[in-house]
């Protein structure tokens, strides 16, 4: 990141801390406007043509671009929805489990709904945890249950996670 004297660009595309854009101007002139504001120059996009550099305080860049990185680690454990019906067959399971052991293996968190419509919503609990646990067996990776089995407004809702090794 090339702040002040270090940007090499004779013309930069220049933006204001608020948004405001004062477009294209030579290096210097931008330069002594950011000095002029008490405020540094910053080269933003070195390879875009001409050069974009924003007029801002340094500490505040560098601390917004480290919030930045640390949302994007929080933002890891992603939850991927698998949806799947009481009637449905074996070998449509065994899809079903394949994808959920590939996300799971990415380390996404899986969110099996057993989907009830109709009539089905009022059928024992425990039917539905069997027919749901059907699929559950045929997870290859391993696993733990995160959250659930509890009823969703689709049905019935499991979360799984990737068991730490």
């Amino acid at each position: 990141m090339r702040i002040n004297n270090q940007i090499r660009a004779q013309e930069l595309r220049v933006v204001t801390d608020d948004g405001g854009n004062l477009g294209v101007i030579p290096f210097k002139e931008a330069l002594e406007v950011a000095q002029g504001r008490g405020l540094d120059l910053i080269e933003i996009s070195p390879n875009a043509t001409p050069p974009v550099a924003k007029i801002m305080d340094y500490g505040k860049f560098q601390y917004l671009e480290q919030k930045k990185q640390r949302g994007v680690k929080v933002q890891g454990t992603e939850t991927k929805s698998l949806q799947i019906k009481i009637g449905t067959g074996e070998h449509d399971l065994e899809l079903k489990a394949k994808q959920a052991s590939k996300f799971l293996k990415e380390g996404y968190r899986v969110k099996m709904d057993l989907f009830l419509a109709g009539r089905a919503k009022y059928l024992p609990k425990e039917f539905l945890q069997e027919r749901l646990e059907r699929v559950l067996r045929l997870i290859t990776e391993e696993y733990k249950i995160a959250d659930g089995p509890k009823r969703s407004p689709k049905g019935l809702a499991v979360i799984l996670e990737r068991a730490k090794k």
